[in-house]
């Protein structure tokens, strides 16, 4: 089903990406009590654009809708996350000159239980820092990474 904003854009670059608007994902990070920092990640299904690779949920930004707004909303409809489950504490513009992906920065003071609840994943789980490279990673967040996790900072709990 197409939502507004669903649909093709070509950047300045020549590259396709999804979102009439942009699109905007969530970083969500937890610290447990040794110290590791953890990271929510979706495993995207093979029928996807950049199929069979882990990103962050996250998707096509509806108009008006704001970066935050939009990682939160899918969030919820990708993984069953509450709007309330996190704290924002930032975001990351990766423009790409007539589409833009934000990242939005969220802790969460809890490991909370997650799973998928839609076609568009094959898995939701909570996934090592440190080892996050050793996965097949979506190619522009692969490319962004680096640059992200500078960009995160330290990790707050909020909530």
């Amino acid at each position: 089903m197409l939502r507004p904003g669903d649909g093709w854009v070509v950047c300045d670059g020549g590259h396709r990406h999804w979102g009439l608007h942009g699109a905007a994902g969530l970083l969500l990070r937890h610290v447990d009590g040794a110290g590791v920092t953890w990271l929510l990640m979706q495993h995207r299904a093979a029928w996807s654009h950049h199929g069979d690779t882990w990103g962050l949920l996250g998707g096509a930004r509806a108009p008006g809708e704001t970066a935050e707004q939009a990682a939160r909303r899918e969030a919820g409809e990708e993984a069953g996350l509450p709007a309330d489950a996190f704290g924002v504490t930032g975001a990351f513009v990766d423009d790409h000159g007539g589409w833009s992906y934000t990242t939005v920065f969220a802790s969460s003071s809890t490991m909370f239980e997650v799973t998928e609840v839609c076609a568009e994943s094959t898995a939701v789980r909570w996934v090592r820092e440190r080892t996050l490279t050793d996965l097949s990673l979506h190619p522009g967040f692969a490319a962004t990474w680096p640059q992200v996790l500078s960009a995160a900072g330290p990790v707050t709990p909020d909530r």
